[in-house]
């Protein structure tokens, strides 16, 4: 039996739609595939998938089947780029954006079965505070808090860190500010949050930085190719690369928090 090694979690996600959430998983995932860590990522927005649609790949099965019984969670695995693979959700599935939370509990587990054949993995939440995206945000080790130039998307940023800090004790996010036409203006969005999380909650933020806005996104969207494997050298692209090396700095946590999470049974033992 291999020894238990701690995987590294991360939740993406941001409160609203729009933010470009599911860009920043794909991107930062390739970004972490491309540095040698064998990444999975995984569309938690369980009923509008949306990650293997922007990777042009078509499933066939989906978390539905897994939660079914019909096969196992190795089963649903798509390689889309070396030392990458995602785990496709269900669209156009009312059923699952209603899931209880023992079937959450079961599909976090269900994901101890590929623990030895990954370092990092990444969840795309679904926008909004559904019991969904705080399942699977609590869950994770790290929580990328994606915040763009729109009133909406602060306020609904700070909501969902209100909400985890009241109900789940959870202190420390870190904030990515994504499609800026400046440095600045991601930094002024984060000082933004920085004011009322300092006056308001009992929290830790840490600026990740910024992606900024490029058209290059937009064209590959298009393409059903992420900007990182259709235009490496634009601004974009050098900016998921900048991100993915912050990310791969991070120390992997090796001890519980005292609830449901991913891969909790390697913190248990230890590495």
């Amino acid at each position: 039996m291999s020894s238990l090694r701690p995987v590294k979690v991360i939740a993406v996600t941001g409160g609203k739609g729009g933010v470009g959430k599911t860009n920043v998983s794909v991107n930062m995932s390739l970004a972490l595939g491309e540095m040698g860590h064998r990444v999975v990522l995984m569309d938690a927005d369980l009923g509008l998938a949306n990650v293997d649609v922007l990777l042009g790949v078509k499933a066939k099965r989906n978390i539905a089947d897994v939660l079914s019984g019909e096969c196992g969670l190795k089963d649903l695995l798509i390689d889309v780029d070396t030392n990458v693979r995602i785990v496709p959700a269900a669209s156009g599935t009312q059923a699952m954006t209603s899931l209880s939370v023992h079937e959450h509990s079961e599909l976090i587990h269900a994901f101890s079965e590929i623990a030895d054949d990954l370092d990092i993995l990444v969840i795309d939440t679904a926008a909004g505070i559904s019991e969904a995206v705080v399942s699977f945000v609590k869950a994770a080790q790290d929580v990328v808090v994606v915040v763009c130039d729109e009133p909406t998307s602060i306020t609904d940023a700070y909501a969902l860190m209100k909400l985890l800090n009241r109900d789940y004790k959870m202190t420390r996010f870190r904030v990515l500010a994504n499609m800026v036409r400046s440095e600045q203006e991601g930094r002024n969005m984060y000082n933004k949050l920085l004011t009322v999380t300092d006056r308001f909650l009992d929290i830790t933020l840490q600026y990740l930085g910024s992606i900024p806005y490029d058209e290059a996104v937009r064209k590959g969207v298009k393409q059903q190719r992420a900007v990182l494997k259709a235009f490496p050298q634009s601004k974009a692209a050098l900016a998921y690369k900048q991100l993915a090396t912050k990310v791969d700095a991070w120390p992997v946590s090796s001890s519980p928090r005292g609830h449901l999470e991913f891969f909790v049974e390697r913190l248990i033992t230890g590495a």
